[in-house]
């Protein structure tokens, strides 16, 4: 008999746009959320459903292992979490009430669950935990453990008879190096592995060096970690960096917080952390352009292993960075590209459109952009309302109909913008034809054998991105 089974809510499978890259990642909070229970004296497992194709697969797995609780806590380091796509919803209800016939306690920690309580709560959930999780999740199972009230305990939703009670939020951990390893042994590593084998990437895993970001873009949802930015020290990261190296053979890894490096010189301390023990690794990141800029913190990057960095460049347009509060200049993009570059450091971007206000000439600059820059990558979606934001009370009162995708492909507009859905839609596929236009003819400039793939596809791409071009110019506005 365990005590508590842990699992998440995300599916790769269900989400064809990311099970197609067959790069998925183990669910990182949800096991250091295991090990931290299991530090403090609990039996654990993990069902983990990342590879998994039918939520009701947890049913033998619970009535093997006979918990007396059942955590359902999403991994909040993978943004698409964040996103509350209505498949994974869906496939949590399934998972809650199976556990429910189980006879098990029913916890949820989510940004779903944050937002939405009162649909989990419905679906047969007894506790969510809103926030960052661990200590209060700790704290609950203590006091069902003994028999005790809940009620003084931080960051908890219930429902008491007719009443949701609500106790105040838990002030975040601020010493992120208090919390042990995650529970890696719980993974099916082989089964990661075997997946990755059909990407064109070497096996990595997946890092949070921090938790949280102090910006405010006002679009990003931060329903777990919030605004306060904390950070594991340079030598907790290099540890376990150091055992995942030795337990599982990986040399390269994904850095998954929202902003990396950000603490004053952190990567610095980071570099001489790594070299002390001998490792050679590579890794990418995700980061801001303007603190790219900062000292030596290229270089740094750079020295230690960086072969990535996706940059949320968002649009070509100053007007647009400024009304999402981006506190990011344009000029920056370009500088920080050319600095990446020039140190053979991949870079790619995050593009936004659809967002409000946003016009046809801000459209073209973003794209004059990524065709001048000729990113290693880009990644486009369209603006989209989360709970909690600024953007989503400006757009709220338009979400009747449809408040989430159904998966990370989805694309819909749920808020009236200038132009539709389908608009959008067109708009992803031609900006991504254009974007292979100037990557195959910078290719063509710089030619070399593993270039021929992307130079011949050009006679595909440069005809059909006219043709989507033309079909563009013909869509009107939503409110003409």
């Amino acid at each position: 008999m365990t005590d508590i089974v842990f699992s998440h809510s995300y599916y790769y499978k269900f989400d064809a746009k990311q099970w197609k890259n067959q790069t998925p990642f183990p669910p990182l909070g949800t096991i250091y959320a295991a090990a931290y229970l299991r530090e403090n004296g609990y039996t654990v497992d993990l069902f983990d459903a990342n590879l998994l194709e039918d939520p009701k697969t947890v049913k033998p797995f619970l009535e093997k292992q006979q918990p007396r609780i059942f955590a359902l806590y999403d991994d909040g380091f993978n943004y698409l979490t964040k996103m509350c796509l209505t498949k994974m919803r869906e496939a949590a209800f399934t998972m809650i009430k199976i556990a429910k016939t189980q006879g098990c306690k029913v916890i949820v920690c989510s940004s779903d669950a944050t937002d939405h309580y009162e649909k989990y709560l419905d679906a047969g959930a007894d506790f969510i935990i809103q926030g960052e999780g661990e200590v209060s999740l700790k704290a609950l199972v203590d006091a069902l453990t003994k028999n005790e009230g809940t009620k003084t305990i931080n960051g908890l939703v219930y429902q008491q008879g007719k009443e949701i009670i609500k106790t105040p939020k838990r002030v975040v951990t601020k010493d992120l190096d208090e919390f042990p390893l995650p529970a890696w042994d719980l993974v099916d590593m082989d089964a990661y592995k075997n997946v990755w084998k059909n990407s064109k990437s070497a096996f990595t895993l997946n890092i949070a060096t921090t938790r949280g970001c102090p910006y405010k873009c006002n679009w990003c949802a931060k329903p777990i970690y919030g605004n306060r930015y904390n950070s594991h020290s340079p030598e907790y990261i290099t540890k376990h960096i150091k055992y995942l190296s030795e337990t599982f053979g990986v040399k390269r890894f994904w850095m998954c917080d929202d902003i990396f490096g950000l603490k004053p010189n952190w990567v610095q301390n980071f570099n001489t952390s790594l070299k002390a023990e001998k490792l050679s690794i590579s890794y990418y990141i995700q980061s801001r352009v303007d603190l790219l800029l900062k000292e030596d913190t290229i270089d740094a990057l750079a020295e230690s292993g960086l072969e990535e960095v996706w940059v949320g460049a968002e649009s070509g347009s100053q007007a647009v960075l400024d009304a999402m509060d981006k506190d990011t200049k344009v000029e920056q993009i370009y500088e920080a590209t050319r600095l990446l570059k020039e140190k053979n450091i991949r870079v790619a971007f995050f593009i936004q459109f659809g967002y409000l206000g946003e016009t046809k000439e801000d459209i073209a600059k973003t794209i004059s952009m990524i065709k001048e820059l000729v990113p290693d990558n880009i990644g486009v979606s369209v603006s989209y309302p989360l709970p909690g934001t600024k953007f989503y009370d400006m757009v709220k009162d338009d979400l009747k109909l449809k408040a989430n995708w159904t998966d990370s492909d989805d694309l819909a507009m749920l808020f009236k913008g200038t132009y539709s859905s389908a608009f959008y839609k067109k708009l992803q596929r031609y900006v991504h034809k254009e974007y292979r236009i100037g990557q195959g003819l910078e290719h063509l400039k710089h030619f070399n054998t593993n270039h021929i793939k992307s130079i011949l596809k050009l006679a595909y791409y440069i005809p059909s991105a006219f043709i989507d071009k033309l079909q563009l110019k013909k869509m009107k506005p939503s409110n003409a």
